[in-house]
Order: structure tokens, then sequence, then C-alpha cells
């Protein structure tokens, strides 16, 4: 691979390796183009081997030939395949052991959008989206996981959906169930070397997304243009998408069991997205060092109890909400142990204007505790209790605000 090619990558532009997972080897199902394409570029970046599981056979020579011009011969492998057909994916399985030996990860990326109101979508076509949406990633595991398990090591990773949306119900259906299916696989793979868990790409620009829109904006009210222009502040480039994807798979132990984005992945990375970071360190006082760091003591020793607690629970009472807590906030624990470590740390070295360090794992906890009061309220009976409960988790979520409000106040100060 050039230079000049290595350095267009967007997954180089972080704190991972080239060929840093050298050996193993991807399946990448609708890889032929768009997000799939792109990451597989990222995956052979990392030295990964990929299995390009495509439909349109077409599209699938061609991706199979452009990757391995860019990377070198026998990088990339075409293999023809219907995901929703059981004989095509056990024929697919067969072949991908045949010529490696092993699968080391599966990216269910391969998607339909059949877009219109739920009554107007012909049972066809909810068919269809089933049959792609679901039935395939199912279908997938069944033939792959069994090698995984064997081996206690392998990498699943799902391509979920945010969730209901008008007109969309015959494709977000599929793809939401995808998230359950995946939290069912994480709980059922806990004490394994296999590790699953969800990836949403965002909104991106690819034929796909460009068709399905083309139908939705007029069902909106809008036009192609407006809709894009609606959701601009989120939307990213399949490039962006496909390097998350990739990304996720080289931290996927930090994502395990969890529903995670194309965005924060790369943010995990240190990959810039978007508008180049401007952000700059300043030097606090000592005064606003202490206060600060009294917050921040007084947050992480209730988040330290809080899983001290949980780790002496009954096994299934634990298991539950160490998933509900993953489910909520996007992430295990461990994770929070050490960006609360990390804020502190970077509190000694001057507080970054961007703020994005300190923000995104306080504002996580912040909505857990919220989702604590909500869950207090469904099962503790004594009122008395519910209202002292709240009063203390109340004073969580204001320690939180006090310290997030508090340094977006320092950083505007010394700007």
């Amino acid at each position: 691979m050039s230079i000049e090619a290595e350095r267009s990558l967007i997954i180089s532009n972080g704190n991972l390796k080239y060929n840093q997972l050298a050996g193993n080897v991807a399946l990448v199902t609708g890889a032929g183009g768009g997000i799939g394409y792109e990451t597989a570029r990222s995956l052979l970046w990392l030295g990964i081997k990929v299995v390009i599981a495509e439909i349109n056979k077409e599209k699938g020579k061609k991706a199979e030939i452009e990757l391995n011009a860019q990377f070198g011969k026998n990088s990339a492998l075409f293999i023809h395949v219907d995901i929703g057909n059981a004989k095509s994916v056990k024929k697919l399985a067969k072949e991908v052991i045949k010529r490696y030996g092993k699968l080391d990860i599966l990216i269910n990326n391969a998607t339909i959008t059949p877009i219109g109101a739920v009554h107007r979508v012909t049972i066809q076509k909810w068919d269809s989206s089933y049959q792609t949406n679901l039935r395939g990633p199912v279908l997938l595991v069944n033939h792959f996981l069994p090698q995984m398990l064997e081996r206690n090591s392998g990498i699943i990773v799902f391509v979920p959906s945010s969730g209901a949306a008008p007109y969309m119900g015959a494709y977000e259906v599929f793809k939401t169930a995808q998230v359950e299916l995946s939290n069912t696989l994480a709980a059922e793979l806990e004490n394994t070397g296999v590790v699953t868990f969800a990836i949403g790409p965002g909104l991106v620009k690819t034929e796909t997304a460009n068709t399905a829109i083309q139908e939705i904006a007029p069902l909106y009210g809008k036009s192609v243009a407006e809709f894009y222009k609606m959701s601009e502040n989120v939307l990213i480039t399949a490039a962006e998408a496909g390097a998350g994807f990739a990304v996720s798979v080289a931290l996927a132990s930090q994502y395990r069991g969890t529903e995670t984005s194309s965005i924060q992945a790369l943010m995990d990375a240190g990959i810039p997205i978007g508008k180049p970071d401007k952000s700059e360190q300043i030097q606090l006082t000592d005064a606003e060092k202490e206060q600060l760091s009294a917050l921040l003591h007084e947050i992480r020793k209730t988040f330290m109890e809080q899983l001290e607690g949980w780790k002496n629970r009954p096994v299934f009472e634990r298991q539950w909400v160490l998933r509900d807590f993953k489910k909520h906030t996007g992430y295990p624990p461990e994770y929070f142990v050490d960006k609360l470590k990390e804020i502190g740390d970077n509190l000694q070295n001057g507080l970054s204007l961007s703020g994005n360090i300190v923000q995104s794992p306080l504002e996580k906890l912040s909505v857990y505790y919220s989702h604590q009061i909500d869950l207090l309220k469904g099962y503790e009976k004594d009122p008395e209790k519910v209202k002292e409960y709240s009063e203390i988790m109340n004073q969580w979520i204001s320690k939180i605000d006090e310290f997030t409000k508090l340094t977006l106040l320092l950083a505007k100060k010394y700007v």
C-alpha cells in the first residue's frame, strides 16, 4: 500500500496502528459499496483479510478488484450470497472456512430500506426486509458463532437503526430488533472470548440512503435537499462511517454488550471528524482546580460506591443491573472508571476548551441516574422511601450538573 493511499484513509489519523490486527479474517455483508466498502478498506488497513459478502455480483467483484489493487493480492475475496437464504449462507460459511480456516469478525452491514406507511407497504416488502435485516444476521450467527466458541475468540457486530420513525416501519422494526439480538447474545456470551455489540452509522449519503430519502422526503413535506439540511449536524460520510465500524472492531472489548455509533468510535480512537478541533489547553488557578477536584471527588466516590454495590449483588441481579447500565450509557462501568480518572488527570494539566472529555461521560452518568429514579418509582411501594432515595439521586445529578456548568464557564472565561 502506498504512503499516499494510507494517508487518505480516515482510520490512519488516530491512535490505531497500521496492520495491528494482521492475521484476522472479517466478513462484511453488503461490502460491494457504500459503508460496507469503506469498512472493508479500513479493516484492510488494520491488516485484516476481508470477505466481501454481497448479493450484487457486479458490485461485489468490482469491490474485490479495487481493494486488492489498493492493498495487495488476496487481501479481499468476493463471495456471492443472499443472506436471507439458508442454503446460500451455508455455502458462504463453507467457502470462508475452506479458504481461511476460520472467521474472526462478522459485520452485519447489509440492509434494504422499504419506505411507506405501515398499511401501504406490501407484505412482500415486509418479508424482504425481514429476510435481509433480521433473518440474515441470525443465519450468519448460526453458522459462524459455533466455531468462534470453539476457539473462544471472535467479534460479531450488528448494525441497527435508531428506532421508530414515520413511514420507515418496514425497515426500523427489523433493524431495531438487531439491538435486542445483540443484547441477548451479549448476555449468553458474557463469560466467553466472543464479543458482540451494535453500532449505528448515523445519517450517511449512500446510494441506499439516497434512494430511501427520495421516497420519504415528500412524505415529510420536504425536498431531498431540505431533508438532508434538516439533519446536517449528524450527517457523516460513508468513509467516516466505515472507519468507525473498523475502529469498533479494533476496540471491541470496550463496546462489549453495548450500542455505540461511528462518531463515538472515531472519537474514542482520537480521530477528528468534521471541522478541525481548535481547542486549547488552559491553566487553571489553584482555587479553580481545588473547586473542580472537590466536585469530581464526590462524583467519583458516588459512582465507585454504586459499582461496588452492584458487584456484591446476587449473580442474576448483578448481570441485569450491568446490562441495564450499559444499555442506558452505551458503555460498561469500567469505561467510566477510566474516564473519571482521565478527567482528573486533565484537571491537573489544564482544561480542554472543547469540553468533550468532560461533558460526554458525565452526561451519560447523569442520564443513567435519572433512569434509576424512574425505576425506583416503578418498584418501591413506600412513598417516603421513594422521596428519600430520589432526593439522594438528584443530589448525584446536581453534582454532575454543577461540575459540567463550571467547566464550561471556565472555558468561556479563558477563551
